[in-house]
């Protein structure tokens, strides 16, 4: 299933751009499916300061200023900051200039954004997508529990059933805050995990590139300068020949969910391990009795039709 474009899946994007957020923000603000309602930041990738101007440069290049931003929480619930210089670099977003933000920060902090925007919605109405450290969902829920059955469903990109990249069981944005993805994992709500699994499989290749770049945009090139810092980041970092696209794969789920093959399981975050901090535990058993389970995880990417969404999303935004 589609979602209508006369009844878009109206999202906030909780996130810290980020290369791959930033494909994430153009993926939802080029698709007729999404309507972006606000951006909230977060410390991850980059510290917030820096997270939250990179949120308004994108949001300059796509020309869609009228999105507001909201920034959100610096560190985790209990742990100290750790960024991801050694794969985002010292901006959050090297590679490309980044132009400077016209439009202020909103003056709203994240949590009391995103707590008002469900509440004053009907319920189902909003979707909540976290591709940073889930510090900002966390406390939106804490803060006002009664969003939980009032959300449509949470999507987040983090974690995985069987790989990690940041320790050899745990993803980055869930190792960041591993209390406050436990949080939202444990909530109650309708929750998608979008893993490496998944997202490994959504790699920017030369092909894909030469797409973007056949477009001749300002935007194309831009977008084209954050996968050659990518590229560079992952070869050097990770061993990939092409940099994995995490985010966008979240926003695809969402406006074509057949692109995303999902299973239901129940999911849970390990938070005290020595070895296993951030680890998301998905009980993958068959047998399993899954009545009344609301999270699941994505399993298998139909690459070729997500990279077709991403450059029509570039193309639509001119």
């Amino acid at each position: 299933m589609t979602h209508q474009t006369d009844h878009p899946c109206r999202i906030i994007l909780d996130c810290d751009p980020g290369h791959d957020d930033a494909v994430a923000i153009m993926l939802a603000l080029g698709s007729p499916a999404i309507e972006l309602l606000g951006i909230t930041t977060v410390g991850g990738n980059q510290t917030v300061d820096k997270i939250t101007r990179n949120a308004q440069s994108v949001l300059e290049m796509c020309r869609r200023q009228d999105v507001p931003v909201h920034r959100g929480s610096a560190r985790p619930l209990l742990r100290d900051v750790q960024v991801a210089g050694d794969i985002h670099g010292e901006s959050g977003l090297d590679g490309v200039a980044l132009p400077a933000p016209t439009a202020p920060v909103a003056g709203q902090r994240a949590v009391e954004f995103i707590v008002e925007t469900v509440m004053a919605a009907e319920p189902g109405e909003i979707t909540l997508v976290g591709t940073g450290p889930l510090t900002n969902l966390a406390l939106a829920a804490r803060l006002e529990p009664a969003i939980i059955e009032r959300v449509r469903e949470v999507v987040i990109m983090g974690g995985g059933y069987h790989e990690g990249n940041v320790t050899p069981m745990a993803e980055f944005n869930i190792w960041a805050d591993p209390e406050a993805a436990a949080i939202v994992v444990d909530a109650g709500w309708e929750l998608t995990m979008v893993g490496l699994d998944l997202t490994h499989q959504a790699l920017a290749t030369a092909e894909v590139e030469q797409q973007i770049k056949d477009l001749g945009t300002d935007l194309a090139e831009f977008f084209l300068g954050l996968m050659g810092f990518f590229r560079r980041a992952y070869q050097e970092n990770q061993g990939f020949d092409d940099p994995p696209v995490h985010d966008p794969c979240t926003i695809a789920y969402l406006i074509d969910p057949s692109l995303v093959q999902t299973r239901r399981a129940p999911l849970h975050v390990e938070t005290r391990g020595d070895l296993t901090r951030g680890m998301t535990v998905a009980d993958l058993r068959p047998g399993n009795d899954l009545e009344g389970c609301r999270t699941q995880v994505a399993t298998a990417l139909d690459a070729p039709g997500f990279w077709r969404l991403v450059v029509d999303a570039v193309r639509a935004l001119g």
